[in-house]
């Protein structure tokens, strides 16, 4: 299928929408209901991980269901619509807690919206991404969908990530944390919003081919196709790994500005620095894949996210970044650097994974095998979380008090740093010893497989 200009921009608008509201959930979920709400941090993370737990056997269910749909305006688009009404409306019920509410009703009140919110987005997103490999084929022109998409949805993560700290006081009124709670309820509608809006764009001028011409398979076949493509599982593997290195400095970073720093008004400058590079990398993956070949550039991007965690480790602790914060965004910009590489080539090397199983299984599974990076980069979240939750209670990092204990802020510099790096060695080593569909057994996949596409809905 040839996308034209118009379909490529909306497929990026799409992008950009869906992460928005991922990264206000990812990123602010655990502080709002910690450090705002004074809810036990520890418990969000069991939350957070509960809900993964459910989305274990959630997740691969859309997928197939996604796959067995049929309808006039095409597989993918009706759920990516419903999904996003429903999802915006989670979105919001999660961060306007009732200021009235007590300690255990709020604890309900999280759990129910969280799992709520967990299942609504995974409504749109499996379907979403599921439509880069049906409606591309293995080379340039999926690569360059994949970069655009992927570095869309970057400047969406990087939407709520640099303005919720500035936004969310102005709403709010006031600069006293206990007044957050009306802030963050208002910057969540915005965002709903946002988000709805980006995705009617989206289903609107992104066409798909007709549902009679794509094959449908009994849901056992489907799981065992699944399990037996390898490829496939060694990318879930990964893109946990990847995600849960990116979650807990992620979820920690704040904490870091807040605590350590003292300092909040300078982390959205920060995260603005950091999210600039992620997005020029992404956006230079297709220029690096012309010198590069693919899992060399995986490892590229391995390595550079180390190199920042090490770096941001030392300045941590000789506190080089005292009187002169700046100094951060080189750690900060080399590890989102390498997170844009790795995102645009994990979204790759699962569509490869897609042609992959068609050609080893005989059946083609776009959304089954998108529904488990789904699954995976929430599991990541979830256990990003839910380690990030257990660390903060573990060194006693007391969100009410002005001044933190030594040991607890030099708990919170290991914390954000060692097992980030650890996960992402170990993403390494998997890549290294399992994956095998480098540039020279793509075209071998793609000259087996039938070019004949689909008229366009």
């Amino acid at each position: 299928m040839n996308l034209s200009v118009r379909n490529k921009l909306a497929f990026c608008l799409g992008a950009f929408g869906k992460d928005i509201v991922y990264m206000l959930v990812n990123n602010y979920l655990l502080y709002y209901y910690n450090v705002v709400l004074g809810m036990n941090a520890a418990f969000i993370g069991a939350v957070l991980m509960g809900a993964r737990i459910f989305d274990a056997f959630n997740d691969p269910l859309m997928g197939i269901v996604v796959a067995r749909t049929k309808t006039r305006f095409g597989r993918f688009r009706p759920w990516i619509m419903s999904g996003t009404v429903l999802n915006a409306l989670t979105i919001y019920a999660l961060f306007a807690v009732p200021r009235s509410m007590g300690d255990s009703p709020m604890r309900i009140w999280m759990a129910v919206f969280y799992i709520a919110w967990g299942v609504t987005y995974t409504l749109m997103d499996i379907p979403f991404w599921s439509m880069i490999p049906a409606i591309t084929s293995p080379g340039k022109d999926r690569e360059q969908l994949s970069s655009f998409a992927r570095s869309a949805a970057g400047i969406g993560d990087a939407v709520p990530t640099v303005l919720t700290m500035i936004v969310v006081p102005l709403l709010s009124g006031t600069s006293a944390l206990a007044g957050y709670w009306l802030g963050f309820k208002y910057w969540a509608l915005i965002i709903a919003i946002v988000f709805v809006v980006s995705e009617l764009v989206f289903v609107l001028n992104v066409p798909e081919k007709r549902p009679e011409e794509m094959e449908s398979v009994g849901i056992r076949q489907m799981f065992v196709s699944l399990f037996r493509n390898d490829q496939a599982m060694t990318v879930a593997s990964a893109v946990i790994l990847v995600y849960m290195a990116l979650g807990i400095v992620g979820n920690l970073i704040l904490y870091f500005f807040q605590f350590d720093l003292g300092d909040t008004d300078v982390y959205s400058i920060f995260t603005a620095g950091c999210f600039l590079s992620q997005v020029i990398f992404m956006l230079l993956v297709p220029a690096l894949r012309k010198k590069i070949e693919k899992l060399r550039l995986f490892s590229l991007g391995v390595a550079v996210q180390v190199i920042g965690f090490i770096i941001l480790l030392a300045m941590a602790f000789s506190g080089a970044y005292k009187g002169a914060w700046a100094v951060l965004l080189i750690p900060g910009m080399l590890v989102y650097a390498g997170y844009g590489v790795l995102n645009v080539m994990l979204t790759i090397f699962l569509s490869d994974s897609v042609d992959y199983g068609e050609v080893k299984n005989g059946t083609r599974e776009e959304s089954v095998i998108f529904s488990m990076q789904t699954f995976t980069v929430k599991l990541a979240s979830g256990l990003a979380a839910f380690l990030s939750g257990l660390a903060l209670d573990w060194i006693s990092l007391d969100p009410e008090a002005a001044v933190q204990s030594a040991g607890a802020l030099s708990g919170l510099r290991v914390w954000m740093t060692i097992p980030p790096a650890i996960l992402l060695v170990a993403a390494f080593i998997i890549f290294k010893r399992f994956y095998k569909l480098d540039d020279g057994k793509m075209a071998q996949i793609e000259a087996k497989l039938d070019k004949e596409g689909g008229q366009d809905l």
